[in-house]
């Protein structure tokens, strides 16, 4: 009798037996979730909130089928699958880019909800096992763990890979051990199954992130290049293969020979709850004494550069952008893109180190490029929708990098130092956004506001000539000769507009390249 009720319960259950094909399909999912979310969000250019109301309906949508099934159902469960991985991973990107919640915040939030679920499912089941799925409440509180898992593990990823300069690479090789000696305290060590069970699900995120990343990012930026596009179909096409050999095969739904669930004994409950202390005294530390010694690294690099603000720290960000402006503005989008990842790489490189020296400033500017990224990567780009989008994040980078460079240039000169002895790097921001604006001008054929553009480019230089060429008479003599070309160029009684985009990309190479 009680073998027969446990055959039913096993057919009632709404989830599959955990064989490989289900760690397979869900790092799968898992990747899924980093990629396709990167490209509704940037390659279809809807944007990280409206991708957020997109995929979360998507998901409650098919959750609800999800919940009216009878029986496990192998596309409908992955299906779900696939968009709660997507939408918990929206969700830690929405209070990260769009609230500013910091990713410690993040991760402690999470880690909370998570272990709120966890008792409370255990308090009223008595029983965390995947296994025993076949009630309503149980599957409620299986999805809102499901759900917790993603967006811990993408908080928890993000942390550290990105935040802490840790990389995906690294990061998920950390990965690949941690569970490897999850599964050995499993295999030989008789770790409790359904702990073990979700130790590996919470860690299969950044695992699969990492894969995503690896797998789209950009040969340059040490991917393979396959990008978001082409990585998310080959996965939900391996998705789909699987789920139709489950469905033939149902290799992930035949009974095991043992119950499903067994009333545990006192001894044995004790035995869980001192692993489970264990285990969580365990990651503490690992996760605590990685965070403090990657932080302390960090630290050390910023001290290093002797910044307490983002000064001169933003040149090469101002560089990428200002190229991919003038790519936009000649309609050139393949060199735009490009520039897009080289800005994004860029910028995830340059995070820990820039974050630790100012924060706020940076989550600024962090949302700007978001703009800038979507915008260009869109599968149709709006040239001006591009350029409002870069003009905005210079200016705001501009903006960061010039009074930074200010107050370190006042507290040289009363600290007693001498003005000449400094470089021209974040004197010349105002004029390199000069010329970008008679470029877009050109670019438009308004040579009228060009001209108007070429008085207070002249005016402005002047103007400031005796403190620049204090400080470098040869670099001032230098872009000074480019200036007056740019103003010939523009000044000219029937302007050619070839001649003046040479002459104004020109002297924005030069005055780049003393400004950085």
């Amino acid at each position: 009798m009680e073998v027969n009720e446990n055959k039913l319960k096993i057919i009632l259950s709404k989830v599959p037996e955990v064989t490989i094909f289900f760690w397979i399909i869900k790092i799968l999912c898992t990747t899924v979730g980093e990629t396709f979310a990167d490209f509704i969000n940037f390659n279809l250019g809807l944007g990280l909130t409206a991708t957020t109301v997109i995929m979360g309906i998507a998901f409650f949508i098919v959750l609800f089928f999800q919940f009216r099934a009878t029986k496990y159902v192998p596309s409908i469960y992955w299906l779900t699958v696939v968009l709660i991985s997507v939408f918990g991973t929206l969700v830690t990107d929405n209070l990260t880019d769009n609230i500013g919640v910091p990713l410690e915040t993040s991760t402690i939030f999470f880690s909370v909800l998570l272990g709120l679920t966890f008792l409370f499912w255990y308090l009223s089941e008595r029983t965390l096992s995947i296994h025993s799925i076949y009630t309503r409440k149980r599957e409620v509180f299986y999805w809102l763990t499901i759900l917790f898992t993603f967006a811990l593990g993408t908080a928890v990823g993000d942390l550290f890979s990105e935040q802490l300069g840790l990389g995906y690479l690294r990061t998920g090789i950390t990965v690949i051990i941690i569970i490897a000696c999850v599964y050995l305290a499993y295999k030989f060590l008789n770790l409790d199954g359904v702990l073990a069970f979700w130790i590996a699900y919470i860690l299969t995120r950044p695992l699969g992130a990492s894969l995503g990343d690896f797998l789209s990012q950009p040969n340059a930026n040490g991917g393979l290049g396959l990008g978001t596009t082409v990585t998310s179909v080959i996965f939900l096409i391996a998705i789909l293969a699987i789920i139709v050999f489950l469905a033939i095969t149902k290799i992930d739904t035949n009974p095991k020979s043992e119950p499903v669930e067994t009333n545990q004994s006192n001894r044995s409950k004790k035995n869980v709850l001192t692993q489970t202390i264990v285990v969580l005294c365990i990651f503490l530390a690992v996760v605590i004494g990685g965070y403090v010694g990657l932080s302390n690294n960090i630290a050390s690099q910023a001290g290093s550069t002797q910044a307490a603000t983002l000064s001169g720290q933003l040149t090469d960000f101002i560089n990428i952008e200002n190229d991919m402006l003038n790519a936009v503005n000649s309609k050139d989008f393949a060199t735009a893109k490009k520039g897009a990842d080289n800005l994004e790489h860029q910028w995830d490189t340059a995070e820990p180190k820039l974050r630790k020296i100012d924060s706020t400033t940076w989550v600024q500017i962090d949302g700007t490029i978001d703009v800038v990224l979507s915008a260009v990567r869109s599968g149709s780009p709006d040239a001006n929708q591009c350029k409002t989008a870069l003009n905005d994040s210079l200016s705001t980078l501009n903006g960061a990098n010039k009074s930074a460079s200010q107050s370190d240039s006042s507290q040289t000169t009363t600290s007693g130092g001498n003005a000449s002895q400094n470089k021209l790097a974040g004197q010349l921001t105002d004029f390199v956004n000069i010329e970008n604006d008679m470029l877009n001008n050109v670019n438009s054929n308004d040579f009228a506001s060009a001209k108007k553009g070429a008085d207070n480019l002249e005016h402005q230089w002047d103007t400031s000539e005796p403190k620049l060429r204090k400080m470098d008479s040869k670099t001032w003599v230098q872009i000074d000769g480019t200036i007056d070309v740019v103003l010939s160029a523009v000044r000219s009684g029937s302007p050619d507009a070839s001649k003046c985009k040479t002459a104004l990309n020109d002297s924005l190479s030069v005055l780049n390249g003393a400004n950085k």
